[in-house]
């Protein structure tokens, strides 16, 4: 089972709110509308600006957190001395599949956002505007939203706006890949790192930041520092765009103070009583229990007290009928063949990693793990960019949480539980508009005699068992892979390989498939 979260879900908000003002009226703030429920906005020139945001001590609500008053002092301090004027960019690039508070705002509240970004804008001297987006109704209503403040990117404008659409992949969303799709490459990190308060869009100094921070920052303009740190926690003031998914009846975005308990906005989601794990921070994020779950309130500082991580506001509990490591390997999967492709840590460790969680799952024993901590070892802290971090976060989190059930799969014959599918992922179709998807790997066992060509050109999708013979993940071939699954089909010399169209999920306990050990997750041609 897998039930993707749509573009827009429900929206609720516990006391007053600020970022979604007005939700309650109309589904979209036009700019008559978002007028007149916020008011007019006054230009700060760029140190009262950065002031203003290290009063309410705002940081980047993308999930890295960097603060935003010193990005924009970096920012302004770059442009001064190379005589370059400065870009403006809105990371709206949403890829995660458990996220969607970007998407509400820019869909919802799209002038909001923009009065933080025009702020910063002015303040700084910039001539240029990028919003970064991911989905077809998100870019139409950021198109409207230029139309209804007159804003475009003819030549002669004072300022000049444009969209950037990005593919809806986890890695697309990192600022290196949303700023080199800007710039007129792939949405994909460039393999190097380097600063974009330096060097961004076009060589430019670059002031990129998350559309909640942005958000988040034309509120404080207009209702002032000392306003703004009446709501919240004292040391970090203000409201917070969570996503709660997973194991919920109602799947919704919900805006919250920071300091209201985690347990009362799950309980709003309809979550489990006791959860046996609440997944914090998204596919990037860290593994919380119960107790911690039960004891924690919504902020970066208590979240990370209890080993878990506010990150980009996805919260996810999953309830006790389900499999967590069965779930954690759904993600593991997803979050393989999620890879940019571009150094060894992402393209060979992440997929080593997925295929070492499954054998652990499918009866590999000590050994098994022994491998799967080698290898997430190997991988930290080497990749060209996060993906490969937080993808390790997420595997050693689920390692440490879930000891009784990893015993159970490591030294039995597994929890007994079934995989229930409660951790959304992408429905199929995801990775780029008007191409089907779907289509898995499937192999013919009676022809297959372990050659192995076919793990060396995808090794995102196939990799070698301990056995000599391959492991396909479970895990649909994403369209940026299709192009080397094809050819690792027409290469297999027994003809053994195929992409064949995949069939609907249905709950299943992880168990060595018909054939034992040689046909775990599939084959190789």
């Amino acid at each position: 089972m897998n039930v993707p979260l749509p573009d827009v879900p429900e929206v609720r908000v516990v006391g007053l709110p600020q970022l979604t003002t007005g939700f309650d009226l109309v589904e979209r703030l036009d700019l008559g509308m978002h007028l007149k429920v916020h008011g007019p906005l006054e230009p700060m020139g760029g140190e009262r600006l950065a002031e203003l945001a290290d009063y309410i001590s705002l940081r980047g609500r993308g999930g890295a957190g960097f603060p935003f008053g010193k990005k924009l002092r970096a920012v302004a301090k770059a442009s001064i001395r190379r005589g370059v004027r400065p870009v403006v960019v809105i990371n709206g690039s949403e890829g995660e599949p458990a996220c969607r508070k970007d998407t509400v705002l820019l869909n919802r509240a799209p002038h909001l956002v923009l009065d933080g970004a025009l702020l910063a804008a002015e303040a700084l001297g910039a001539r240029t505007l990028i919003v970064g987006v991911t989905r077809n109704s998100t870019e139409a209503s950021i198109r409207a939203a230029f139309a209804e403040r007159g804003l475009s990117d003819r030549r002669g404008q004072q300022l000049r706006a444009r969209i950037v659409r990005t593919p809806e992949r986890m890695v697309s969303g990192e600022a290196s890949s949303l700023i080199r799709a800007a710039n007129g490459g792939p949405a994909l990190p460039p393999g190097r790192r380097e600063r974009a308060s330096e060097t961004g869009v076009g060589g430019a100094p670059t002031l990129l930041s998350n559309t909640e921070t942005f958000a988040q920052l034309a509120v404080a303009a207009r209702i002032g520092a000392r306003r703004y740190g009446h709501t919240g926690l004292e040391n970090e003031p203000g409201t917070v765009m969570l996503t709660i998914s997973g194991a919920v009846s109602r799947p919704m975005v919900v805006e919250v103070p920071t300091g209201v308990p985690l347990r009362y906005v799950l309980q709003m989601a309809g979550a489990p009583p006791l959860p046996q794990g609440v997944l914090t921070g998204g596919y990037h994020g860290n593994w919380i229990d119960a107790v911690a779950a039960h004891d924690a309130v919504i902020s970066r500082e208590s979240l990370a007290s209890f080993g878990g991580a506010l990150g980009a506001g996805a919260i996810l509990p999953i309830g006790p009928e389900t499999c967590p490591l069965g779930e954690s390997l759904r993600v593991a999967n997803w979050l393989a063949a999620e890879t940019a492709g571009q150094c060894g840590p992402c393209r060979l460790g992440l997929p080593a990693a997925a295929g070492g969680l499954s054998d652990v799952l499918n009866g590999g024993g000590q050994a098994a793990l022994e491998a799967l901590r080698e290898v997430t070892q190997a991988v930290k802290g080497r990749g060209a960019c996060k993906h490969p971090d937080g993808s390790v976060r997420f595997f050693l989190s689920t390692l440490s949480a879930f000891t009784d059930d990893l015993a159970a799969h490591v030294l039995g014959g597994g929890c007994g539980r079934e995989t229930m599918g409660v951790l959304p992922l992408p429905g199929p179709g995801y990775e780029e508009e008007g191409i089907p998807s779907g289509e898995k790997f499937a192999v013919d066992w009676t022809l297959c005699k372990g050659h192995g060509l076919c793990a060396d050109i995808v090794p995102e999708l196939i990799r070698l068992g301990p056995d000599g013979y391959p492991a396909l993940a479970d895990a649909s071939v994403p369209v940026h892979l299709r192009g080397r699954a094809q050819r690792a089909v027409r290469r297999c010399p027994a003809l053994a390989l195929r992409i064949e169209e995949e069939a609907p999920q249905r709950p299943a306990r992880p168990a060595l498939p018909p054939g034992g050990r040689k046909a775990l997750g599939s084959g190789r041609g």
